[in-house]
């Protein structure tokens, strides 16, 4: 029997498949990143922007198409983290907004809904590359709306989308030389197919367990704070208070400062989020009634969470996460500054070099563990400052950095393109404090763009790239635009590495040992290089940095 309609209940079971879908296959689809480095987090980014949406969607008890568009389309925003769940996130959004205002979605809206999808998210992509994730959306989209004007059966019309969305996936190699050289189809579009593979999958009625939807990964804070144990006593407001607030009354830019102005006038480590439809609230306090009682004059109010943290704290410790960010919030910010500097890190020599650079506050991340759009703007309220400008320090942070800038409202929001860490070092040193904001980025980004870099880790799986037969387990120096040096040591290829970067322009090289090298052979390697290149002046850092065994620079 053909069906031709689907409701919010109905959308609602398919949602959560499609997230429990994803997640159940994220290693796999981590194992298709292109380079064969032990770095792959396709899968484990897609899963934590669609499970930050889930929790949401799981906690509506009445649904509708239009309370579930805002907690899709909000949850997926805020929990966007990397290239491919900020993309994702963009294509639940442009997806949600069609359908927020139907009562059912038919063949019609189905195809326009797949329509807005991909038009919302190409627009987020400053340069679409095709042969991704995009390029996949946008076939199903086409097909969707072909079908739409042949029939009203929504089963068998997904059926016939999904088909085609797997063809369109299967010649993402033809596409980008990069995947056919690997072997691979593309991991963002394979993770997307697997996710309307799981509500399809609901669709159809299969059974599939529904129970929990507890995302993994902690806070991506850091500051360079003590980490000495917090006594109950300093715990000036004793009771941590979440919640969202539906919006229900006009919300602009002047109502949201008079709103965080009386949360400081009641409590401190205030994090206050907002889009067209609803208010995130984090608020510490000794009288979580005041800040609900306030929060009611702008709508209704859900996800209330408050918790005594001197009852906690006096059964287990703080965690470190939530310990740094505690103490963090407790300083005294001081007056607004003309201007302010956020970083992306990873490793305690690296963080100590960005706050020997004056940046106001670190966000832990890099490969592996990209921060969220909302550790993002977490941290923007961080910094008390006009102009905040932000360096990702890595390409797959960018957009998750351009979308917290997207959703502030009561600050400047710059962001540095900085692809690698030694990108971000010089941006960050070409500053120049007369100049104005557009002045500075345009600076540090052309300073930048000279910055040579290059990065030595391990294979992690046999594949043939960039002309290099690499093995598992073999060394691997990776440049700017692909793979420099493949061998057996690490010494030895960063030497090939970096001798396939200097050229007779070449004035410094920068080098950052990271964790699991011992200081005394990275001062091996650093007297090599230093003879091998006298003309260049040499610097040497203890980075502390995981993953990458070095990361140098040529400028």
């Amino acid at each position: 029997m053909a069906v031709s309609t689907i409701d919010a209940k109905m959308l609602k079971k398919m949602f959560l498949a499609g997230a429990k879908s994803l997640e159940a296959r994220k290693e796999w689809i981590n194992e298709l990143n292109v380079f064969p480095v032990p770095d792959g987090d396709t899968g484990t980014n897609m899963t934590l922007t669609i499970m930050s949406a889930a929790k949401e969607v799981q906690n509506i008890k009445e649904p509708t198409l239009e309370n579930l568009a805002k907690a899709i389309s909000s949850g997926s925003l805020r929990g966007a983290r990397g290239n491919s769940g900020v993309i994702l996130s963009q294509l639940l959004r442009g997806f949600t907004k069609e359908i927020k205002s139907v009562d059912e979605i038919n063949a019609g809206v189905m195809a326009n809904a797949f329509q807005r999808a991909t038009e919302t998210a190409y627009k987020a992509v400053m340069k679409p590359k095709e042969g991704t994730i995009l390029t996949v959306a946008r076939g199903m989209a086409d097909k969707a709306s072909q079908l739409a004007e042949e029939t009203e059966d929504l089963e068998e019309m997904l059926k016939a989308v999904l088909e085609h969305g797997d063809y369109v996936l299967s010649q993402t190699p033809e596409m980008l030389p990069v995947l056919k050289q690997a072997g691979v189809v593309d991991s963002g579009g394979q993770g997307l197919m697997q996710a309307l593979k799981g509500a399809y999958d609901a669709f159809l009625g299969k059974e599939i367990d529904l129970s929990s939807f507890e995302t993994t990964g902690t806070s991506a804070f850091v500051s360079n704070v003590s980490t000495e144990e917090v006594e109950t006593a300093d715990i000036k407001f004793g009771y941590c208070t979440e919640f969202i607030v539906n919006i229900e009354k006009a919300f602009d830019f002047a109502k949201e400062n008079s709103f965080k102005k009386y949360l400081e006038s009641i409590g401190d480590s205030i994090v206050v989020v907002s889009d067209e439809d609803l208010i995130k609230v984090h608020v510490h306090t000794n009288d979580p009634g005041l800040a609900l009682q306030k929060a009611l004059t702008y709508g209704s109010l859900s996800r209330i969470k408050i918790d005594n943290m001197r009852e906690e704290h006096q059964e287990k410790l703080f965690k470190e996460a939530e310990k740094k960010a505690l103490e963090e919030q407790q300083k005294d910010k001081g007056p607004r500054k003309p201007y302010g500097f956020i970083s992306i890190s990873v490793g305690d020599g690296l963080n100590e070099i960005f706050d020997g650079l004056n940046v106001d506050y670190l966000v832990e991340g890099g490969q592996t563990m990209n921060p969220s759009t909302e550790d993002m703007l977490n941290a923007i309220d961080q910094v008390n400052a006009d102009v905040i400008y932000i360096f990702p320090n890595n390409k797959n942070i960018i957009l998750a950095a351009e979308q917290a800038k997207n959703l502030e409202k009561d600050k400047k929001i710059i962001v540095i393109p900085s692809k690698t860490v030694p990108q971000g070092i010089t941006a960050i040193i070409n500053f120049a404090p007369d100049k104005t904001p557009e002045e500075n980025a345009e600076l540090m980004t052309a300073e930048m763009a000279r910055v040579k870099t290059g990065q030595v880790t391990y294979a992690v799986r046999n594949t043939s790239i960039d002309g290099k037969d690499i093995e598992a387990g073999d060394i691997m120096g990776i440049g700017d635009t692909g793979i420099l040096a493949v061998g057996k040591e690490v010494a030895e290829t960063a030497l090939m590495m970096l001798d396939s970067m200097v050229d007779e322009d070449s004035e410094l090289i920068s080098i950052y040992y990271g964790e699991d090298i011992k200081q005394e052979s990275a001062e091996a390697l650093n007297a090599k290089v230093a003879e091998a290149y006298p003309d260049c002046d040499i610097e040497f850092h203890r980075g502390g940095q995981p993953v990458y065994y070095y990361i140098m620079s040529v400028e």
